[in-house]
């Protein structure tokens, strides 16, 4: 005898799991990312995609990346240093990092 579980349940069990935000152009907004960063183009920083090009043969990017964001930095990309980022938090950074090494 199979025992069927309602769909409510299963939709509320979906709800209360802690899962990191989902890295999207909208987690890049929502963070401000875009202010100095854009897919394709660069604008006060370099673009997603000249990222995700210099960090793309690099197995430990994902974690420099976000180490870089979370710390901030200078010197990568010219004299303009990218500031920190404290209030992110780290399951964010984490999956902003691997969106932003996702854009070719």
């Amino acid at each position: 005898m199979k025992t069927m579980i309602p769909l409510a349940m299963v939709v509320m069990a979906l709800f209360a799991v802690q899962r990191p935000a989902l890295a999207s152009e909208a987690l890049a907004q929502k963070y401000a990312c875009i202010g100095c960063h854009q897919a394709n183009a660069r604008l006060v920083g370099p673009s997603w995609k000249e990222i995700a090009t210099k960090y793309k043969d690099n197995p430990k990017a994902a974690q420099q990346l976000a180490t870089s964001i979370k710390a901030g930095g200078s010197g990568k990309w010219g004299a303009i240093p990218m500031p920190a980022q404290p209030q992110v938090p780290d399951a964010d950074i984490a999956a902003l990092a691997r969106w932003i090494l996702s854009q070719k």
